[in-house]
């Protein structure tokens, strides 16, 4: 009967409708927009979706931003919380500055301690991290979108697009075993919770193409990226 929306960029619909902004009523989560049919209209309904969704997801956020917007989340008692995050603790200035696995692990749990301890019956739906190396592989395939990358996103995963040396390219994997990692994480800890389910690598296993990516930054789902997100949420 209600939904709350914890989480990063691709939860607030960033650069999904407007240049290097936030565009949350195209969210794939709690957005209003039909050209999407968020998860939350499609389980609420349009009209019930407007008043008992709530998006506590922000751009730019990591793991260890989930407890604060988890413990916002929990004071409207939501009956099903989403989570999407992890694409920026592997996107960073270089590999090295990457969220490490046991703090992405700590962080995760304490929000789902954070959760529990308030909404003991609350549904929890998480979803994996995307497929950064899939993002690179598309992406660099536009002109534009490389030199737009080159302005510093996501450099551990998108620099020297164009570089297929033996550095660059253990440093693409190195930073999509990481994600990898994460998503273990995500399913582990999830399993652990009876009210909690996991999307089975559903998001990161979508092969997406460019028509589901933003032509302004080539980094975030477009509105048809976001449709599919709702599509592949609802189908969990």
């Amino acid at each position: 009967a209600s939904l709350a929306a914890v989480g990063d960029s691709i939860t607030r619909g960033f650069d999904a409708c407007t240049v290097l902004q936030d565009c949350p009523e195209v969210s794939w989560a709690t957005g209003a927009s039909p050209s999407v049919r968020s998860l939350a209209v499609r389980l609420l309904g349009a009209s019930k979706a407007a008043t008992h969704s709530w998006n506590y997801a922000e751009t730019g956020a990591r793991m260890a931003d989930v407890p604060a917007q988890m413990a916002e989340a929990v004071v409207k008692k939501p009956q099903l919380v989403t989570v999407m995050v992890g694409a920026n603790d592997a996107c960073r200035s270089s590999v090295r500055a990457m969220t490490s696995v046991a703090d992405f692990r700590a962080r995760f749990e304490e929000s789902m301690g954070t959760l529990r301890r308030a909404l003991p019956k609350a549904q929890v739906y998480v979803a994996s991290v995307p497929n950064l190396k899939r993002l690179w592989s598309q992406g660099r395939t536009n002109a534009l979108g490389k030199q737009i990358w080159k302005l510093g996103i996501c450099p551990s995963m998108l620099g020297d697009a164009d570089a297929l040396d033996a550095a660059a390219t253990t440093r693409r994997d190195t930073v999509q075993a990481r994600v990898e990692e994460y998503n273990k994480v995500l399913r582990e800890v999830c399993a652990k919770d009876s009210r909690c389910r996991f999307d089975g690598n559903a998001v990161y296993d979508f092969r997406f193409g460019t028509d589901q990516l933003s032509h302004w930054v080539w980094c975030h789902p477009s509105e048809g990226g976001q449709a599919r997100l709702g599509d592949i949420a609802c189908r969990r």
